[in-house]
């Protein structure tokens, strides 16, 4: 599905040929958001519950609509201070970026974008994602636990 979505975002960005409709471009940075989202769900939830056919699936799709976005954001916020190495810094700082642009994009009425600025959200996007395909899988484990839960002291 993020490979969909990000196709789907790089649609609504070049939409019309003339000026942009500022519906097509704020859909497009909502969208690139929702590409990176949906990445991280899913490699969390396979990391945390499995693959395959012995995967259980009642599982695995709760591990995978587990991650919240307020949660998530503020776990990115984090991983520089704990040691993560630079791909998983790059993708946790593109996560909270591209989450800003979707606010607002899509709660801002007077918020204006341009394409470069729709496209520059997409390329994020997409950078993201190959930065968390790319990460060594302890690296990428250890991200989903702190995506998913909370630290007690």
């Amino acid at each position: 599905m993020t490979d969909d979505l990000v196709a789907t975002a790089r649609r609504l960005a070049k939409a019309s040929r003339g000026k942009p409709r500022q519906a097509d471009l704020k859909r497009a940075i909502s969208t690139a958001y929702f590409a990176l989202f949906h990445a991280l769900a899913r490699d969390t939830a396979d990391l945390l519950v499995g693959v395959g056919p012995s995967r259980p699936d009642k599982a695995w799709a709760q591990a995978y609509r587990a991650l919240g976005h307020g949660f998530a954001k503020n776990a990115c916020g984090q991983v520089r201070a704990l040691g993560f190495p630079p791909a998983v810094c790059a993708c946790a700082d593109a996560f909270v970026t591209l989450q800003q642009a979707r606010h607002d994009a899509d709660y801002d009425p007077r918020h204006r974008v341009s394409r470069a600025d729709a496209m520059a959200a997409i390329a994020l996007a997409e950078q993201a994602i190959r930065d968390l395909r790319t990460a060594p899988r302890k690296y990428r484990l250890a991200f989903a636990i702190q995506l998913h839960f909370p630290k007690r002291t």
